[in-house]
């Protein structure tokens, strides 16, 4: 009997609490600032004032209640997040009685209801233009059969993003299968995921049997990192309801969400080895695929060493268009990697959306930092930083006595910056300060810290180590802001790696730029998101960075241009993307380079011919094409032996006689130009053909601006189209002027071709000898 007056009793709680929990929404409260009074300054900011009004109408609502005969209870209200720069207000989630407490606050201005921005998974759906129903994401560009093939570590098959529900019978030219091994059954592939396959001989031939306690001999994903890549390019159809712990909500969807995928695993816990990189490129192509991803790369070497530069070259002269990253070695220079012209080279830059933290020290200072920690802040704690191997929060190197319920601050370097944390944590510390050094700048990475922390850019950490050094009693709290949505963007990652390339310096590289920070896309549940051991958090979606991160957005976009176009070549569509691309943020101010603490702006050794527009990339005017005959001949220039062309030729191949070619005539829609600082009126001439895909009848006049110490002399300066499909040539030279001798070693300018519907830009970079 009393058992069952206690379960009676908790199921009438239950209910009550469901019921107001189904009460109340979550409201976006815009407040008049003006209006915020008697704040103690030194006890904190305008969240004071808004935990304070969510506290009294908690109390009011709570009396009222009280009030009410047969009074049903009501949820209490809770403050989400605070805002100061953005707007000035907060969010909360609140019953409808709250919302009627907090109409009659002073100061109150309006409310909002919050609601789920669809296609926003990465949010890079969104912040690139695309839209539902519209443009390339319209159902018709949709329904057409592209293949996306993936080399990573794999994939995880069951995950929602690979769902095959309601897609139409596998394409017909579609030649490959689904690859049986450990934990993966031939079932697993479906009408999205309609390839998969494994590759690791020369993995083992390196480095031992795969220990399958920590990786799988099959293409099932052990790392996430292959999961994470397919399913930005590809990932869809759309999942509802996405996020990280919370953070980043919304739906998610790949570039080109209607795509199919072909994973083939060449990368393990120790790394890729290049036969078994070539191995599943070759696989890829045999198959059918139509794009290759690969978030991938080792040091550069000339091309004829290179092998995946030689095979994505065999891929091109089969039409397949090849992506890869340009490397995480910033923001040191000549560090970018994958520079064969014909590879599709991503930068990797941030959108509009962070993950922000303020550190509140004990001085009444405030910095800013990031983190995707998604508790409640700490308290006000003591603050430690320690000198020697200690700052770097390594293994054994904490002392519990000296850490134990006190914020750390650890340096970056040695160990992972997750497993700092962990460090911290085990020595028991109640939080870690991460704290980037002057190369590292200003580039905040937001981690999923298994503890309250954040990171700290170079200025702000040295005012923190400061303080705690001159301070007798250092305290500080960190506050976590949640996710948020604000301009300017987009800015480059200070780890994307630069230009100029070591190998080809006639080409700029990188190509082009695209999200890679902070992107969140469909993760290996089977694995915590910071990968330590004693993180046991599962989650079907994480937040990551880097190149890999945005290479795989390019060959999504790429697949979209791909059903749009499909008889454009492989260099037609990487013209299209480089030619459109925009080289100013949200605020119209040239995009910026976190490595330089947001002083300088980034140039095309950083984002190429700029960060990537999807949309006008679909019709882009004009486009420069390259056949793999144009390629050949460009090594010619470069003057490899024809043992060295062979590798590319697939045999002999011989170089035209008597040519004046020289490695920066290559039809690239970029220019990359080697003077002598102390040789003025020397010049050097280019040649280019562009080719019409946009109006019929129409006429394009040049602009330059040119780069400093350069003169600019263009002929023709008009063209004039009569057909589509119609190719005219033009040349440029590139004179030294007075000026040449210059302190820099660099300067930049463009070559734009105008209509008056068509802008097709590309970026010119000076390297001075």
């Amino acid at each position: 009997m009393i058992f069952r007056t206690l379960f009676l009793a908790l199921a009438l709680k239950i209910f009550v609490t469901s019921y107001a929990d189904i009460d109340s929404e979550t409201y976006v409260i815009h407040m008049d600032k003006t209006k915020i009074k008697s704040l103690d300054v030194s006890r904190g900011t305008p969240k004071t004032w808004y935990e304070q009004i969510i506290e009294s109408i908690n109390v009011s609502s709570a009396v009222e209640d009280e009030e009410q005969p047969d009074h049903q209870q009501t949820s209490h209200p809770k403050l989400l997040y605070a805002y100061e720069n953005v707007i000035s207000g907060f969010s909360a989630k609140l019953s409808k009685q709250h919302l009627k407490s907090i109409r009659k606050v002073d100061g109150f201005l309006s409310a909002t209801k919050d609601e789920l921005l669809t296609l926003h998974t990465t949010h890079s759906p969104h912040f690139l233009g695309l839209q539902e129903k519209k443009g390339l994401w319209d159902a018709k560009n949709l329904a057409s059969d592209v293949i996306i093939g993936v080399v990573d570590t794999g994939i995880w098959p069951e995950h929602p993003s690979f769902k095959g529900s309601g897609l139409s019978p596998v394409p017909s030219h579609w030649k490959g299968k689904c690859q049986v091994g450990p934990k993966f059954a031939a079932s697993k592939c479906n009408k999205k995921l309609i390839g998969a396959a494994a590759f690791f001989k020369g993995y083992e031939a390196i480095a031992g049997r795969i220990n399958e306690t920590l990786d799988y001999r099959s293409p099932r994903d052990s790392q996430g990192h292959g999961t994470h890549t397919a399913s930005t390019a590809g990932g869809g159809n759309v999942v509802k309801g996405a996020s990280f712990l919370g953070l980043a909500k919304g739906s998610a969807a790949g570039m080109r969400y209607t795509a199919r995928i072909a994973a083939y695993k060449a990368c393990y816990q120790l790394g890729c080895a290049s036969s078994d990189i070539l191995a599943a490129m070759e696989q890829a192509v045999k198959d059918g695929v139509d794009v290759l991803s690969l978030s991938l790369g080792g040091s550069s070497k000339p091309f004829y060493n290179d092998n995946t530069a030689i095979a994505a070259f065999g891929a091109i002269r089969n039409g397949v268009i090849v992506s890869f990253s340009a490397g995480n070695s910033g923001p040191s220079k000549s560090t970018v990697t994958n520079v064969a012209p014909w590879m599709m080279t991503v930068g990797a830059s941030y959108t509009d959306r962070g993950f922000p933290t303020k550190v509140e020290l004990g001085d009444g200072k405030i910095f800013s930092g990031a983190s995707l920690f998604s508790g409640k802040p700490t308290k006000n704690l003591p603050l430690v930083y320690f000198t020697g191997v200690a700052k770097f929060c390594t293994s054994g190197s904490l002392s519990p006595k000296l850490v134990k319920g006190k914020i750390v601050i650890c340096d970056r370097g040695i160990n992972s910056r997750v497993a700092k944390g962990e460090v911290v944590k085990m020595a028991g510390g109640a939080g870690m300060i991460l704290a980037n050094n002057e190369n590292q700048g200003e580039e905040l990475f937001a981690d999923p810290h298994i503890l309250p922390a954040t990171s700290l850019g170079a200025l702000a950490a040295n005012a923190v180590k400061m303080y705690t050094n001159s301070s007798s009693n250092p305290m500080a709290m960190i506050k976590f802001e949640g996710t948020v949505y604000r301009n300017p963007a987009p800015i480059m990652a200070a780890f994307s790696s630069r230009g100029p390339s070591s190998i080809g310096p006639d080409i700029i590289k990188p190509d082009i730029t695209a999200p890679g920070v902070n992107i969140l896309a469909a993760w290996s549940p089977n694995i915590s998101p910071t990968q330590l051991k004693s993180d046991k958090r599962s989650v079907l979606f994480n937040i990551i960075s880097g190149t890999s991160m945005s290479c795989p957005h390019i060959s999504g976009l790429i697949a979209l241009l791909k059903s749009l176009h499909k008889n454009w070549s492989p260099a037609a569509i990487k013209s299209a993307l480089m030619t459109t691309a925009y080289i100013y943020d949200s605020n119209n101010s040239p995009i910026s380079d976190t490595a330089s603490n947001g002083s300088k702006f980034a140039t095309p050794f950083e984002f190429g011919s700029g960060h990537v527009d999807p949309e006008k990339a679909s019709d882009p005017g004009l486009v420069y094409d390259i056949t793999t005959e144009d390629y050949l001949i460009y090594l010619c220039g470069l003057n490899y032996n024809s043992s060295q062309i062979a590798i590319f030729a697939g045999g002999n191949f011989t170089c035209p006689g008597n040519s004046d070619f020289q490695p920066g005539d290559l039809n690239y829609p970029s220019f990359s130009v080697i003077l002598s600082r102390n040789a003025p009126n020397v010049s050097v001439t280019y040649k280019r053909t562009v080719t019409n895909v946009g109006i019929s009848v129409t006429t394009y006049a040049v602009s330059v601006t040119e780069p400093k110490g350069v003169s600019i002399i263009v002929q023709p300066k008009v063209i004039k189209f009569r057909k589509v499909g119609e190719k005219l040539s033009y040349k440029v030279t590139f004179m030294v002027t007075a000026d040449g001798i210059l302190s820099s070693n660099f300067s930049f300018g463009s070559l734009v071709w105008v209509s008056h519907k068509y802008s097709v830009r590309s970026p010119i970079a000076v390297t001075w000898m």
